[in-house]
């Protein structure tokens, strides 16, 4: 069976890289505003199936994977910042605190139909951050397509005091522990080929 990420973020196809399979990505083009009243953990689950069932009709015999990634902050929804103004807004306010980044997993086998769905939470503590160290690290780095203003996997780690969670690559976009279960749930391993 063919192996489809519905998605066009290069962190989430760099992840499954990791993977060594072989795999396409297609771009799922749906709405992802939340819904009135919706939990962030409910919000990506959500989002993850809508992604996977926007690009299902393409692959009659696929297993597609996908995933959407959030975070609240003081009760409000991280997104991307998309410049250097909100960015730094995002980390002073992120200062010194504890931010749980959920992340929703969907895969889809649109042979049989059948879906598995997770929402993985991974937990970053942010270190006491002053106006100059948030500025220069967005000079360096310029994280404006990410959700909290960060990239983790890069100079962002420098923000933190530490990580918690199951799966260091939830925070990135992709839970590969999860998504490797979910896969073998399908007769899809990662190691027997």
């Amino acid at each position: 069976m063919k192996l489809i990420l519905a998605s066009t973020s290069p962190y989430r196809k760099a992840l499954l890289e990791r993977l060594q399979l072989d795999f396409l990505c297609d771009s799922p083009d749906i709405d992802e505003s939340p819904l009135e009243g919706e939990s962030v953990q409910d919000m990506v689950v959500r989002l993850a199936r809508f992604k996977a069932e926007a690009v299902a009709g393409k692959y009659p015999e696929a297993l597609i994977i996908g995933s959407d990634q959030s975070a609240a902050l003081e009760g409000e929804i991280l997104t991307k910042s998309g410049n250097f103004e909100n960015a730094v807004k995002q980390l002073q306010k992120a200062s010194g605190k504890r931010i749980v980044f959920q992340t929703g997993l969907c895969l889809l086998n649109t042979k049989t139909g059948h879906s598995q769905t997770a929402c993985v939470p991974y937990t970053v503590v942010f270190r006491p951050l002053t106006q100059g160290m948030i500025e220069n690290y967005l000079k360096k780095e310029e994280p404006y397509n990410c959700a909290g203003s960060f990239k983790s996997e890069g100079l962002g780690i420098a923000l933190f005091e530490k990580f918690e969670g199951e799966d260091p690559n939830a925070l990135i976009g992709l839970p590969l522990i999860k998504l490797i279960a979910m896969l073998e749930n399908e007769g899809f391993s990662v190691l027997n080929g």
